[in-house]
Parts: structure tokens; C-alpha cells; sequence
């Protein structure tokens, strides 16, 4: 029985599961987004979201504490220079599973994990409002040359199609 177990074991051991949640940690912090099952996103949410919030304060320690977990000096990096000034006012929450539908080969259920923060489609920054410009005298002037130049075009085309049709008409006489 599973009495008072607190997280998934998804089915490995201790040094297995180990290692596989700090590989897919290391990815997240690096692409910002990653792609796997349900099951192994909702553990790796357990995993990463504390190294986030620790990450807010920049120290020594805490840099070491983020290594223990991560175990790769450019994720640390990362983390410390790109991900925690964007989630500094955040409270918690700092990933967002959204799920994709089911695998093929043994329709295990799939998903998205991603930073929030690194989604440009989710995010609610207000739209930039844009000011209407207009063109200024330089625009009438060239509608009012287009005219002219189209109606010099039919008048240069109109004995053209005339000379056409009567070398059509020497043509039958012959």
C-alpha cells in the first residue's frame, strides 16, 4: 500500500529516478520547454519548482544548493542569470503542464511542461497600441500621376489593337 508516499515512483529506483528527473530538470531550465509524459511532468514539478524559488536569491549557497540538484554548471547558470530576474515577483507556480494527447506506441498520455514566464502566447502583458500614421502630400501626388499614366497606356494601346485586327482581315483576303 501507498499509505502517506508523497511522490511518484514512477516505476524506478531510487538512483534511476534520480538521475532522470535532474536530466529533464537541466532540459527545462535550458529550452524552456519540454515534451513527456504526465506522470514524469507532475514529478518533475515537484523537483524543479523549489530549485526556481531558491534561485530567486543569489548567494553562494544557494548557487551550490541548485548545483546538488541540477548537476550541470550551464543549467545553474542559466537558472540563476536568465530564469530567476524574469520569476523574481512570482509567488510559486513557476511551470505549466499542458497536455498533448496520447503517445502511439503505448498511448501513454503525453505532455507539454514549460516555464511559465517563457510563454509569449499565455502571457497577459497588455498589447502594445499601436498609432495610426498617415501618409502625407507625397501620396497624392502619386495617385494623381497613376491616372494620367493609365490613360496614356489606352491611348498608346487602342491604335495597336486597331492595326492588329486589320492585318487579321489582309490575312482572310489572301
Amino acid at each position: 500500500m501507498r499509505h502517506k508516499k508523497s511522490f511518484n515512483h514512477l516505476g524506478r529506483k531510487v538512483g534511476h529516478r534520480k538521475a532522470m528527473l535532474t536530466n529533464m530538470a537541466c532540459s527545462l531550465v535550458e529550452h524552456k520547454r519540454i515534451t513527456t509524459t504526465v506522470a514524469k511532468a507532475k514529478a518533475l514539478k515537484q523537483f524543479v519548482e523549489p530549485v526556481i524559488t531558491k534561485s530567486k536569491t543569489d548567494s553562494m549557497h544557494t548557487r551550490r544548493m541548485a548545483f546538488r540538484y541540477l548537476g550541470n554548471k550551464h543549467a545553474v547558470t542559466e537558472l540563476f542569470g536568465v530564469i530567476a530576474p524574469k520569476v523574481g515577483d512570482r509567488p510559486g507556480g513557476y511551470t505549466r503542464i499542458i497536455k498533448t494527447g496520447f503517445r502511439l506506441g503505448d498511448a501513454a498520455e503525453m505532455c507539454m511542461i514549460e516555464l511559465v514566464d517563457f510563454n509569449d502566447i499565455y502571457t497577459t502583458a497588455a498589447p502594445v497600441k499601436k498609432t495610426r500614421r498617415r501618409r502625407g502630400g507625397k501620396a497624392k501626388a502619386e495617385t494623381s500621376e497613376a491616372p494620367a499614366a493609365t490613360e496614356e497606356a489606352k491611348t498608346e494601346e487602342a491604335p495597336k489593337a486597331e492595326a492588329k485586327s486589320e492585318d487579321k482581315k489582309d490575312e482572310k483576303d489572301n
